[in-house]
């Protein structure tokens, strides 16, 4: 099924450009479109994609120039965490500035059942919306929402595609329900993929002219599940040479019933099932396979703004819904308040931003919305509950006394500093690890009476609110939060 690869293609294929990096794109601020007062913003977003990036230091094998690029032009959070480890409760977080915790979105849900979720979200604005009240053209294209977004938000909306294909007949290799997991060469060529024909779409309006500042949101599908691009991708990746991440087999004897519990998925192979048949390094050529892909037309669209007239006066963030674990703990999946499933890429570049700067502050997506209403001038929205991280793209060692704060169902929360992941579950259950020894978390030091001062000072802040699943947020993948919904609806 995979073609084994060399170096040797590996090297001509960046050789001959197949991924030229984005050349002079943020260079000249002084280029400026004579119709804009304020800065444009190109909002880029990458499904499922975890720390496996050069700038992060993620995969050692892992062919990310543009992206790496686009780092070495703006401000790289290395410590940046989504607000909960899923697609549709991370997405709306960001999307409306408000924590899990208070409007009980703490599963999947409708775009278009997202304004009676809570009063809090049906009163407030998106942040595309806030955008165009504010004079913006607002675009957007792909997975932006959970699906791609509420009727209305965007002015110019090119939709998504349905599903996260295209598939084969059958899968490879795993087929299992409710879940599309699955790895392998497919399709034979690029164009054949969603994030292609987005890519395009978001090129075309970047090279237009606008009569007012624009907000373009670009949704990208890959690196999600099923791992599926066409063959020049996994050739970049010798599968004999790869390393997989590293695996403690008795990982969770510490970590307490619930903690197991939360985090069961029970439909996603297991490192013990991937080793037994071989399937492991293949899982992980397929995802930095996917991986190249995403980069590659995340460059094209860095480069289409570089020859634009918008390239001096435009804001470009690029971020992820949540991590992804490819073998740490027994698992290949999201949902976890563990660093492999919080932890994503957080990328600001433009205007006034000095580049090549890597802050380990800790960072939330929720952060986004102020972060960018305060860089295009805009007033804050009130109800933001994030906060902007401009004190940090000015001086990313300034001080940041604010934890990112993590929810995965009602009254789970993890705690992010600097230095310390703390979590506490509904039960009082805990979890602490300490990233200056053990960035893996592999020895929870919750039960050490040493600790206990710390664990006092992280469980301020645990948020005070802990809104009631709304009914219109579902999830059925996992035995303990389908009951906890049921109790805590």
């Amino acid at each position: 099924m995979l073609r084994h690869n060399t170096a040797v293609h590996r090297r001509d294929f960046l050789k001959a450009g197949g991924l030229s990096v984005a050349a002079g794109w943020g260079c000249d601020l002084s280029k400026r479109s004579r119709s804009a007062n304020r800065p444009s913003v190109l909002f880029i977003a990458v499904d499922d994609l975890n720390g496996w990036l050069g700038c992060l230091g993620g995969h050692p094998h892992a062919v990310t120039p543009h992206i790496d690029g686009l780092a070495s032009r703006g401000v790289l959070f290395s410590n940046a965490h989504c607000q909960a480890p899923i697609c549709g409760p991370s997405r709306t977080s960001l999307m409306t500035g408000l924590l899990p915790s208070t409007t009980g979105v703490y599963g999947q849900i409708q775009d278009d059942r997202l304004r009676a979720a809570h009063p809090k979200i049906r009163e407030g604005l998106f942040l595309p919306e806030y955008f165009q009240q504010h004079g913006y053209h607002t675009m957007g294209i792909g997975k932006l929402f959970h699906q791609h977004a509420p009727d209305g938000v965007f002015a110019d909306s090119g939709g998504r595609e349905a599903g996260f294909g295209p598939t084969p007949p059958e899968h490879f290799v795993w087929d299992q329900e409710k879940t599309g997991t699955d790895w392998g060469v497919y399709p034979d060529r690029d164009d054949a993929m969603p994030d292609y024909r987005s890519a395009q779409w978001a090129i075309e309006r970047l090279g237009r002219s606008y009569d007012v500042p624009f907000f373009l949101g670009v949704g990208l599908l890959c690196p999600h599940v099923p791992w599926y691009v066409p063959q020049k991708w996994f050739d970049l990746f010798d599968l004999e040479a790869l390393s997989v991440p590293p695996y403690l087999p008795n990982d969770d004897d510490d970590i307490p019933p619930i903690g197991r519990d939360l985090a069961a998925v029970p439909m996603m192979p297991t490192t013990e099932w991937a080793i037994k048949n071989g399937e492991w390094k293949r899982i992980v050529q397929a995802y930095l396979a996917c991986v190249a892909f995403t980069d590659h037309y995340v460059g094209q669209m860095l480069n289409a703004l570089a020859r634009s007239a918008h390239a001096g006066h435009t804001y470009v963030v690029l971020w992820s819904d949540h991590g992804y674990h490819l073998g740490e703990k027994n698992r290949f999946a999201k949902q976890s308040i563990w660093e492999e499933s919080t932890r994503v890429p957080l990328i600001v570049a433009g205007p006034g931003i000095d580049g090549g700067h890597v802050c380990s502050r800790p960072a939330g997506m929720i952060d986004v919305y102020p972060t960018l209403l305060d860089l295009c001038g805009l007033p804050p929205n009130s109800s933001n509950e994030g906060r902007s991280l401009r004190p940090l793209l000015d001086d990313p060692r300034a001080d940041w006394p604010h934890p990112a704060l993590m929810t995965y169902g009602r009254n789970n929360h993890a705690v992010r500093t600097e230095h310390f992941r703390y979590i506490r579950y509904e039960d009082g259950s805990e979890e602490l690890y300490d990233h200056r020894h053990d960035r893996h978390e592999w020895k929870n030091l919750a039960g050490l009476d040493e600790h206990r001062q710390t664990i006092e000072r992280l469980k301020d802040y645990l948020p005070r609110l802990n809104a009631r699943w709304s009914p219109e947020s579902r999830y059925d993948w996992n035995p303990y939060l389908t009951e906890h919904r049921k109790r805590n609806l």
